[in-house]
């Protein structure tokens, strides 16, 4: 099935590097650029994700480079950054901020543009993802402190207690569940599934988070379509709520210590 023109038009100007405006000029390629198309399109045509075989992907106010090494940055997280912002308002050289499970580094990265005086640490238990992010934070010119682990543990030891901001796009999707080809086929398992009920890893977040958190602090993660009850439970030590992304689906859970997060 041929590719949409929207996505043929992309292609093309990845594989250029030229501009739409650019190529509606000059639309002609080299021979090396358009066996390079032909290529790219064949891969497209047989599944493999658009934004990988561009390269990059904006998120926020940044382009990020994007590749099979994690997952994808999608509409619903850039809405749980848009959340993450709104509810910590202002960030000092004192504030923490810690994204847990960092993938491409998008959250953090992102973060740290939005409140360039606060201290940002980001986790991830792939070494390849964490390369990818520190390539990332190099393209931003953002300092960030990329760590190798689980969660919280590879964090220092002083932040207990004492973190402003938790943000997370944990594996939520349970073992077994269906997925479209195209994330399934590509993406890294290990970033999508968390195990047989996929709210494992939110399970984990809600209960460490607790310790790590200071008094006001905020914990928002992304989360799968129907675990918003489970999720409010699994926060039940926290002031808690579920918002609604661009669809009107329940997928960010918002939760504040020790103080109303409905403000």
């Amino acid at each position: 099935m041929p590719l949409p023109p929207h996505e043929l038009e992309r292609l093309r100007r990845a594989v250029a590097g030229r501009s739409a405006a650019s190529l509606v000029l000059d639309p002609s390629l080299t021979s090396e650029e358009q066996d390079r198309l032909d290529e790219v399109v064949a891969r497209r045509e047989a599944g493999e994700p658009l934004q990988y075989l561009e390269g990059t992907v904006d998120f926020g106010p940044l382009t990020l480079k994007i590749d099979r090494r994690a997952l994808i940055p999608r509409p619903e997280t850039e809405r749980l950054w848009e959340e993450a912002v709104r509810s910590l308002g202002q960030a000092g050289p004192g504030t923490v901020i810690v994204d847990l499970g960092t993938g491409s580094g998008c959250l953090a990265l992102a973060l740290k543009h939005a409140f360039p005086d606060a201290r940002v640490f980001a986790t991830d238990t792939s070494e390849e993802a964490l390369a990818l992010a520190a390539e990332n934070a190099a393209l931003t010119g953002l300092e960030v402190a990329f760590l190798h682990g689980d969660l919280f543990a590879p964090l220092p030891r002083d932040l207990g207690g004492r973190i402003d901001l938790v943000v997370s796009n944990p594996p939520y999707v349970a073992d077994g569940d269906a997925l479209p080809a195209e994330v399934r086929d590509h993406e890294p398992h290990r970033a999508l599934f968390a195990g047989p009920r996929g709210t494992e890893v939110l399970a984990r977040i809600a209960e460490e988070a607790y310790w790590r958190v200071g008094v006001g602090g905020w914990v928002l993660c992304e989360i799968g379509d129907g675990q918003a009850a489970e999720a409010l439970d699994l926060f039940n030590a926290y002031d808690r709520e579920v918002r609604r992304d661009l669809t009107g689906s329940d997928r960010i859970l918002v939760a504040r210590k020790g103080a109303s997060c409905c403000l």
